[in-house]
């Protein structure tokens, strides 16, 4: 108990010295996160949130953490606590087919650059979970190595941007069973794998990831139109997705 309530003192200490280092008090700050990188199947997800200068007391008091570090039902539970707080909030992807030709670094920077700019209101800086900025943005920002677990405003990033991949995965589970996605999500657990090995990937396995490229299985045609994901029914309001279909393939 000692360690973990030294580790947390640890972590509000280091978030309040970059906030401190960051621009002047009036100035909103997005974090920003994705999730589903290291999976074998679907999109990488990315959320985007500005807070008012002062959320990181507010964030912290919600619990609002790392979004592997939560349950389930936890996670849920933040979403619409993080909306009212939240000044801003997008949540963006980037296909699997961006995946295999760009590589899952530069299609989960892809996804987080889009987050980023269709949010409805600009920050003044990004706080970028992870070593690597954002090509190409037209903001200051801040990478920041294991940002989701020191960092509240990336934290909550995380959590909108996980349980929106997490329904999206179980949606896709009614359509391909056999791959478990309900319980794994996309991830390479040993049932998933087993799947790959008997039948193959699917049109939305990424064909760039090794254990989707099985020996001696014909690898599935691409779709002429990757389809777009419609937003999970129940999860966000619908000002999230300001049209039906969602970008893809580079069209920001």
């Amino acid at each position: 108990m000692a360690s973990n309530l030294s580790l947390s003192l640890l972590s509000i200490v280091a978030e309040e010295a970059l906030l401190l280092s960051l621009p002047p008090e009036n100035t909103l700050i997005a974090g920003v996160d994705e999730v589903g990188r290291g999976a074998l199947f679907g999109p990488v997800v990315a959320a985007a949130v500005v807070f008012p200068p002062a959320a990181a007391v507010q964030l912290r008091q919600l619990g609002v953490k790392d979004s592997k570090q939560l349950t389930p039902k936890r996670r849920a539970a933040l979403v619409p606590l993080i909306h009212n707080l939240a000044i801003a909030y997008q949540v963006r992807y980037a296909s699997v087919r961006e995946i295999d030709r760009l590589n899952i670094l530069q299609a989960s920077l892809l996804a987080m650059k889009r987050a980023v700019v269709r949010l409805s209101v600009q920050p003044g800086f990004c706080l970028i979970d992870g070593p690597q900025p954002i090509p190409g943005l037209a903001l200051p920002q801040q990478p920041t190595v294991k940002g989701d677990q020191n960092l509240h405003a990336i934290a909550a990033a995380s959590i909108l941007a996980k349980v929106w991949r997490d329904e999206l995965m179980v949606r896709l589970s009614r359509k391909y069973p056999d791959y478990d996605l309900a319980a794994n999500k996309g991830y390479g657990s040993p049932r998933h794998r087993l799947a790959l090995q008997q039948l193959g990937p699917s049109p939305y396995h990424r064909l760039s990831f090794r254990p989707c490229q099985s020996p001696g299985i014909e690898k599935p045609a691409r779709q002429v139109k990757q389809e777009n994901f419609p937003l999970p029914i129940g999860s966000f309001p619908a000002e999230v997705v300001p049209t039906p279909q969602w970008p893809t393939d580079g069209n920001l």
